[in-house]
């Protein structure tokens, strides 16, 4: 995907932030996020995409392709997914992080720390 479609979905994410929910099921704590039709639409839209790209992978399996073109459309979806991580990440810290921090809610940070610790790994 190029730049100016990162930086395009970037902008349609953060225009519509909404409030962060939390709810009670099952004796457990689950979180949700509600986001706009418009936000919900492109990180579904990224995510089909990559879903294709990982299709295309099995087929290449399964055809036999030579293995470096395999390792380069394994590669191409990875960034893929990283590039999503990206968005989402942003989306979460300029909308439910700075929010939370607003409302004094610091445990959110710790939280953040924890997030990026397992996303660098």
């Amino acid at each position: 995907m190029d730049e100016k479609k990162d930086n395009n979905t970037e902008e349609i994410i953060e225009d519509n932030l909404d409030s962060n929910e939390t709810h009670m099921e099952c004796g457990c704590e689950i979180r949700h996020k509600e986001r706009s039709d418009k936000d919900k639409k492109a990180l579904l839209t990224r995510l089909k995409k990559i879903e294709g790209q990982v299709r295309g992978i099995e087929k290449m399996v399964e055809n036999d392709i030579y293995c470096p073109d395999i390792l380069i459309q394994v590669q191409a979806a990875t960034s893929a997914l990283n590039s999503f991580n990206k968005v989402l990440l942003a989306c979460h810290i300029k909308g439910c992080v700075a929010g939370d921090i607003r409302e004094g809610k610091d445990e959110t940070i710790d939280e953040l720390c924890n997030i990026l610790q397992k996303l660098m790994k």
